[in-house]
């Protein structure tokens, strides 16, 4: 199975649909409910529901996730059925499988009650309708380059007795997401020196979106946020909320964590714990829906869709 822990929790939907073929006296037998084994609609969308339930027992790389709401409905024709089928879920991963079962759940369940009557039955185009919710949903596309720095806050490593991981996967990371890395430092615990710096990196250079990474704990030289926030001219708590809530759910030290994050004039600055870990589980968290801020920032308007566009 493919490892989701990492992943968020969205609200996920999916649309599937499948065709039963049949005779002219068959589907109308199904309309006037006069097949000998009972109602086939009603039966046929009990045994969807329960088909997506299912899923996970069936299919061998699903996830067992909990399904929050399953709908199987008919459109009837003189030569055919169609079942549609729509599932929603909050959960990590899509919902799309949930649906594809569902439909066939309930095109085997009627193929079942109307063989009896029909040897010339057959189910035909079961697919994926639509889905909604996964990663591509909040990821935006627009024009420009968000230019980053990575500030590494360590007396240790500054002093070069310690090597650094944290600042290292930030910067893979982000560079995973194609924002462009100028500058990666490591500065002292020093509250001067941090606000000096990032104060520099937004009113000399220009620098969309400034990580740090350490000085976030309760430890006697912990004091990143205290350097930071006296710089920030809009304070983005949602950002922090996130990033906490993502990495209690992996250990309860998270809440330990006193992150900060922010804007100062077109810059976004948010500080992140010092461990690899927990710098990788934040990013996770924040990441493509951090992106939707910068055309936000430079003064762009939302789509229909509620995706960012200049």
């Amino acid at each position: 199975m493919i490892d989701v822990s990492p992943k968020f929790v969205t609200l996920r939907y999916a649309k599937a649909s499948g065709v039963l073929f049949a005779q002219k006296e068959t589907i109308q037998r199904v309309k006037n409910k006069t097949v000998p084994k009972g109602d086939v609609l009603q039966v046929a969308r009990a045994a969807g529901i329960l088909a997506a339930k299912k899923t996970a027992d069936w299919i061998v790389f699903c996830h067992p996730i909990p399904i929050d709401w399953i709908e199987i409905h008919f459109e009837l024709f003189e030569d055919r059925i169609q079942v549609f089928s729509e599932v929603k879920s909050v959960w990590k991963t899509g919902v799309e499988m949930e649906a594809i079962t569902a439909v066939q759940g309930a095109l085997m369940n009627m193929y079942d009650m109307l063989k009896p009557l029909d040897q010339q039955m057959y189910m035909t185009d079961i697919k994926l309708e639509g889905k909604r919710g996964g990663k591509s949903d909040f990821t935006d596309e627009f024009k420009g380059t968000i230019k980053a720095a990575v500030l590494v806050i360590s007396d240790s490593t500054f002093a070069g007795q310690r090597e650094d991981r944290s600042g290292k996967i930030i910067s893979d990371f982000l560079k995973q997401q194609k924002i462009d890395v100028s500058v990666y430092e490591i500065l002292p615990d020093d509250v001067s020196k941090i606000r000096e710096r990032v104060k520099n990196l937004v009113d000399e250079e220009g620098i969309d979106l400034i990580f740090t990474t350490g000085g976030t704990g309760f430890g006697p030289k912990d004091f990143t946020p205290e350097a930071i926030k006296p710089l920030l001219e809009k304070e983005a708590p949602g950002i922090v909320e996130a990033i906490r809530r993502h990495g209690k759910e992996r250990t309860p030290f998270a809440m330990l964590s006193r992150e900060i994050a922010g804007l100062r004039k077109q810059s976004l600055i948010i500080t992140l714990p010092g461990s690899s870990r927990g710098a990788e589980e934040s990013l996770q968290a924040i990441f493509p829906g951090l992106l939707h801020a910068f055309p936000m920032i430079w003064g762009g308007k939302h789509d229909k869709q509620g995706r960012a566009v200049l």
